[in-house]
């Protein structure tokens, strides 16, 4: 009973895969980088994003996987030669971070939220969406609500075909009953929205017709959470995008971080105009 009462109150805080906004401005000042965050509110809701970059710039905005917050894009961020091209903003998903942390959503709820702090940030130049893992159906959702709000959208390792999602009924089980209270902090959030995400994508593919913008896959080839055959399925019902392109890379889910020469020169590249 100890045990339990202990990882009961162990699990509340730890794993939350957040950084506090006065830790992360004063890391980035160390390297000569601005660092500004901000946080929205919209219907209730909070949002909670960071940039760095001169504002009039073209901007990358990233959009994270589950779990996780802004700070998976942190490499990117941070990095001298996107800054020279772009502006970088990187959100934290309801649910995540500080954007209402442990309230999951489904897709087009939570592009409600983010979707009107996104058209506030253009200036002008091409503001691209980047994704990653489920990130990827986010920025779909994103420019199907908000027709022409991105120049283009970058899928990186995006989960976006719905046969390919495994039945995972359990996932349900948990956070209907008392054991969500045993799971760590944001996979608890990531547990459910993982599950909406399986209906979420059977909503979201009608509607891949409307996308006219330009669309990028960069894709692990031994990708086994989010398998290959993810790319095939958009190159396949994005029927109307005028561009598609696709970066094959030696590696797993996590090409983000183990790829970043790789994608960072791939984004300097195709997103530098409009």
């Amino acid at each position: 009973m100890l045990i339990l009462g202990g990882w009961l109150i162990f699990a509340q805080g730890c794993m939350t895969f957040r950084i506090s906004d006065k830790k992360a401005i004063g890391s980035f000042a160390k390297e000569g980088i601005t660092l500004s965050a901000s946080t929205k509110h919209l219907n209730g809701h909070t949002i909670h994003y960071v940039q760095t970059g001169a504002d009039s710039l073209p901007t990358l905005v990233f959009i994270h996987g589950t779990p996780g917050s802004w700070s998976a894009f942190e490499p990117y961020l941070r990095d001298s030669l996107l800054l020279t091209k772009f502006r970088l903003v990187s959100f934290d998903r309801p649910g995540f971070g500080y954007s209402d942390f442990g309230d999951a959503m489904h897709l087009h709820d939570q592009s409600a939220i983010i979707g009107p702090v996104i058209q506030s940030l253009k200036n002008g130049q091409p503001l691209w969406l980047v994704g990653h893992s489920l990130g990827g159906p986010m920025i779909l959702e994103l420019e199907i609500d908000y027709p022409g709000l991105a120049t283009g959208l970058v899928l990186i390792a995006g989960s976006i075909d719905p046969a390919a999602e495994k039945p995972e009924k359990w996932r349900k089980i948990l956070f209907k009953t008392p054991l969500n209270y045993l799971v760590p902090g944001a996979m608890r959030p990531s547990n459910r929205e993982l599950w909406y995400l399986k209906e979420d994508l059977y909503t979201l593919a009608p509607s891949l017709h409307k996308i006219t913008c330009p669309v990028y896959f960069i894709h692990g080839t031994k990708d086994t959470w989010v398998p290959p055959v993810n790319v095939a399925y958009g190159l396949k019902h994005l029927t109307n995008v005028p561009r598609k392109d696709t970066l094959w890379l030696d590696g797993n889910h996590f090409i983000p971080w183990i790829k970043f020469d790789s994608i960072r020169n791939y984004l300097m590249d195709k997103c530098n105009g409009k």
